[in-house]
């Protein structure tokens, strides 16, 4: 079965140049055709991989949590040689995202083994499950037009965030005015569920803040380049490669900031970075207007692409992109670009400093000064990936189809980890975190 699957998964690797493109064959897509139930999982004490390199004065100490897509396995390893300390058995495929909880439990997102529609990334169901393995919470989001998918975040009220597509029919898109090429299409929408519950609480729609120039007679007419804080539902990246299939804008990861109420919202297929307003209500949030930004749910905030929304200020910065994230007590925010092999052939973590006001204007250039970059020609991997500071400064970055690079801030590569993998995300926790210590290792 390993060799199978292997074999399966190479080809699938030289067949595909991008996390967003919908082929034929793509990462979620392989796993499922293996059964990742039947996957046979390596045991607690066993190696992950190489490690490459091991400079242990100047990385940061701690374990890393890793989610192997390909294979089914979320495990925490060490450092000096890569040893797997604890493994989940998971009741269901992976769904991308998997994080530590501070009790020592795993919160997941995972697969729905049958769903209505599916991209890359799709999940369907979120779970949490304890340190014994017992499955503590289980929640499905999965029907004919809606299908939760690739991240989730726990909120600090113990809410659970994340994001859904949501099915869109010929009828309803052409009152909207959409001119593309897809018969149905798929919008993103952002839900906040009470797990006590299981009940949503707060819910934000792509679908209620578009515009769109092409049909004057249809609903969202407007002036693309004047209204930034609308989302354009015809547009189409130039360098785009392959069938989306629907999926116009394929969001894939976010991240949130409690101080100001917040969503980072990643949107791949428009390469930018959407900032959304938490803190509206949920008739706020379908409208334009309330919250403390005083913009509803249009965006308040969007940088990365500015093509995207027909503003020829500033110059764009992502070509497709993942994992958005803040610094601790900084004002800045992580994003791991991941590139286009065609036109930008390599990946770059940015460090963005974010502005003090949040001033989205029409016709000027709203992207964001770049504090500090991280690039090197064998860094490359056109799907998933991310990247996360470390307390000591050092920053870890997922390469997703190789493994983990730890570097510092002056650039300087201090761990390298090279396994078999397809690694959606890395997590570090130090040995001392609430989490490590709850699992009792």
């Amino acid at each position: 079965m390993r060799l199978l699957y292997i074999s399966i998964f190479a080809l699938f690797l030289f067949s595909c140049t991008s996390d967003n493109e919908i082929t034929e064959v793509d990462e979620e897509e392989v796993v499922e055709e293996i059964d990742k139930d039947t996957v046979t999982q390596e045991p607690v004490d066993s190696f992950a991989g190489e490690i490459i390199i091991h400079d242990s004065e100047r990385i940061q100490e701690g374990l890393v949590l890793v989610n192997d897509a390909s294979a089914n396995r979320v495990y925490l390893m060490e450092k000096e040689a890569s040893k797997i300390l604890k493994e989940w058995e998971l009741p269901s495929g992976i769904g991308n995202d998997a994080v530590l909880l501070d009790d020592g439990s795993l919160l997941v997102a995972l697969t729905d083994p049958s769903p209505s529609f599916q991209f890359g990334g799709f999940g369907g169901r979120i779970a949490i499950i304890s340190p014994e393995g017992e499955l503590k919470w289980d929640y499905t989001y999965s029907d004919e037009e809606n299908l939760s998918h690739h991240d989730i975040e726990m909120l600090p009220n113990g809410n659970i965030l994340f994001i859904a597509w949501e099915k869109k029919s010929a009828e309803e898109i052409a009152k909207k005015g959409y001119n593309g090429e897809y018969e149905e299409i798929y919008t993103e929408k952002l839900l906040e569920i009470d797990p006590s519950m299981k009940q949503v609480v707060w819910e934000w729609h792509a679908w209620d803040h578009l515009i769109q120039d092409s049909d004057p007679e249809a609903e969202e007419y407007g002036v693309v380049a004047d209204n930034p804080g609308r989302i354009n539902l015809n547009y189409e990246d130039p360098f785009k490669d392959g069938n989306y299939n629907g999926d116009i804008f394929h969001a894939n990861a976010l991240d949130y900031d409690p101080e100001k109420d917040l969503i980072y919202l990643s949107v791949n297929f428009f390469s930018e970075v959407w900032v959304i307003d938490h803190s509206t209500s949920m008739s706020e949030a379908r409208s334009g207007s309330g919250g403390n930004f005083g913009k509803g749910g249009d965006l308040v905030y969007r940088f990365g692409n500015p093509g995207a929304y027909n503003n020829s200020k500033g110059e764009r910065m992502f070509y497709h992109n993942h994992h958005p994230n803040l610094v601790f007590n900084s004002n800045t925010i992580l994003v791991y670009s991941n590139g286009i092999e065609s036109v930008d052939p390599h990946s770059t973590v940015f460090e963005l400093e974010l502005p003090d006001t949040f001033d989205l204007k029409a016709r000027s250039n709203n992207e964001l000064n770049v504090v500090w970059d991280f690039s090197d020609p064998d860094l490359f991997a056109g799907k998933v990936s991310g990247a996360r500071r470390l307390d000591n400064g050092n920053t870890l970055i997922t390469e997703g189809d190789f493994g983990f690079w730890e570097v510092t801030e002056s650039r300087e590569v201090v761990w390298k980890f090279e396994g078999d993998g397809f690694f959606w995300r890395g997590y570090h926790y130090n040995d001392d975190s609430e989490a490590v210590l709850n699992l009792e290792l």
